[in-house]
């Protein structure tokens, strides 16, 4: 009786606090000084293979990459950026189409702030990470609805697909902050537009990949002349991939299992992620990464702890 009373008392406590421990973080020395999570929108496992990006590759050759990472039902655009920076899925945060506006919801999120949003990464940093710095970036306009600006430190916003000026704004915002933990969020839209517009796969569709890849490697280039790149973690992860017909949002594997990628101080060198991995987990690395103890008990996803070096004895 009393193990029974003990039990309720302490499952309390922890609906009280509304969150949850996760694995126990880094230690202090390990802790992440800054992320760079490297966005770019509907790309598929085939189109990664067929596509020549050395950028990208140079950088994931020092980390571990996932060609069977899986997203959130439906396949499509917001609900599934919403889910990698919120570690949850639609039936938590409830954002269930690319049509989704705080002023026009469905289904009302498990958990929401002041505001009424769903608790993302740049909230959980805010609130645990002392002086750290968020920045969001983005060229598709409705990204940003399922978020809370509130908590980041700069917004920006590039029209008609472009984001090379939304890549200089980034290093600019990096090197101003070099001093404090930053989180930086650097998206595009192009890719999937390419795919929409002329086929995932087509020609120009992997052209978009390219293209992309050559100013990736510029602003990695430039981060190693500002001598900021060593202590970097860089994520690279999307939202869906497609079908040849233009399209997604089904349920078929080219459109629910895509890239996902990381490197950086202590990840291990050169692996294939082998465990089970989804897009909800992006959110709970980055806090993992910062050494944010406790993330909201709403969230859903995981560690996946192979991503890290062994600690030596």
């Amino acid at each position: 009786m009393k193990k029974r009373f003990l039990l309720l008392v302490l499952t309390g406590i922890g609906l009280f606090l509304g969150c949850k421990k996760m694995q126990e973080p880094p230690k202090k020395e390990k802790l992440a000084k800054r992320v760079v999570a490297i966005g770019l929108d509907g790309i598929s496992v085939e189109g990664y293979l067929k596509a020549k990006h050395p950028h990208l590759d140079a950088l994931m050759q020092d980390g571990v990459l996932s060609l069977t990472t899986r997203n959130v039902m439906p396949s499509v655009t917001l609900p599934n950026w919403t889910s990698h920076l919120t570690g949850s899925g639609p039936e938590q945060h409830g954002v269930l189409s690319n049509g989704w506006e705080l002023e026009k919801i469905v289904l009302p999120a498990i958990d929401v702030d002041e505001q009424g949003y769903y608790p993302s990464i740049f909230k959980i940093l805010k609130e645990n990470v002392p002086n750290v710095k968020t920045a969001f970036y983005y060229n598709w306009a409705e990204l940003i609805n399922s978020f809370n600006p509130l908590y980041m430190d700069e917004v920006s916003f590039e029209g008609d697909d472009e984001y090379q000026k939304n890549y200089g704004k980034a290093l600019d915002f990096i090197i101003k902050n070099r001093m404090d933990p930053t989180m930086v969020f650097l998206y595009s839209v192009h890719t999937d537009h390419a795919g929409h517009n002329y086929g995932w796969m087509s020609p120009e569709y992997i052209t978009s990949i390219e293209e992309i890849d050559s100013h990736i490697g510029q602003f990695i280039q430039k981060l190693k002349d500002e001598d900021l790149y060593d202590d970097t973690h860089f994520m690279f992860f999307t939202d869906h991939g497609g079908v040849p017909e233009k399209g997604h949002g089904g349920i078929t594997p080219q459109e629910l299992e895509v890239p996902w990628a990381i490197t950086g101080p202590g990840i291990r060198k050169g692996q294939v992620l082998k465990e089970p991995n989804n897009s909800v987990n992006t959110a709970m690395t980055i806090s993992y990464l910062f050494g944010c103890w406790n993330v909201p008990l709403s969230w859903t996803g995981e560690v996946p702890m192979s991503i890290f070096e062994p600690e030596k004895p």
